[in-house]
């Protein structure tokens, strides 16, 4: 039997291979640099966060630390307070035959003369002729036993500016005293036991004397 063999060319199409329908690979290094920015912002965020935690901190304990200190500090003055001593008030002194009147020392010298000679001889005493400060003085003064019914020159004379001056300079102040007499110059002023009197400069009267008193 005869064989024979038959050869046949078959064209089989080639099938199109699958179109890959997922999405396009991203660029190689932008994931990593995303990731670093948010990664860079979670961390400024924390730290943010930390410093304003350490910020409050720090200032709760000045103010603690500030008011414990302070509290410390009137503790301390308290207790320092508690113990000190008491002090005694200085006592004043005056001058053998001075009389001490408040702060003052007070001298009514047995001589008399003129305002000038008065003024010239409390100076001799390292003093000078009575300043009166207020109504008050004035009463208390008019009140020792010394003054009787002399007249006694006081620090006070009718000046060429046309105004009372006492002898430190300072003007003479109507609300304290009320002179009787005239108001011109040459005059000068004289107390009794009652009344403030305006007197020419030229008569005679006794005087007080006035220094400041000594601490013991």
């Amino acid at each position: 039997m005869d064989t024979s063999v038959v050869y046949a060319d078959l064209n089989i199409p080639r099938t199109s291979r699958p179109k890959n329908t997922s999405s396009p690979a991203l660029p190689r290094g932008s994931c990593a640099g995303t990731c670093r920015h948010q990664l860079l912002v979670r961390l400024g965020g924390a730290a943010l966060v930390l410093l304003i935690l350490g910020v409050i901190g720090f200032t709760v304990s000045v103010r603690f630390l500030t008011q414990k200190s302070s509290a410390e500090q009137s503790s301390v003055d308290v207790q320092e307070n508690r113990t000190k001593p008491t002090e005694k008030p200085a006592l004043l002194k005056c001058p053998e035959d001075w009389h001490i009147r408040q702060n003052k020392c007070l001298l009514f010298p047995q001589a008399s003369g003129t305002w000038k000679e008065s003024l010239d001889k409390c100076t001799s005493k390292e003093s000078t002729l009575l300043l009166i400060r207020d109504r008050e003085e004035l009463t208390d003064i008019q009140n020792l036993e010394n003054i009787k019914e002399n007249l006694f020159w006081i620090g006070l004379s009718y000046t060429s500016e046309k105004v009372w001056k006492w002898t430190n300079n300072s003007i003479f102040n109507s609300d304290i005293l009320q002179i009787i007499g005239v108001a011109e110059q040459g005059s000068c002023v004289a107390i009794s036991l009652d009344k403030v009197f305006s007197e020419h400069c030229e008569a005679d009267n006794k005087m007080i004397c006035q220094r400041d008193s000594e601490r013991v």
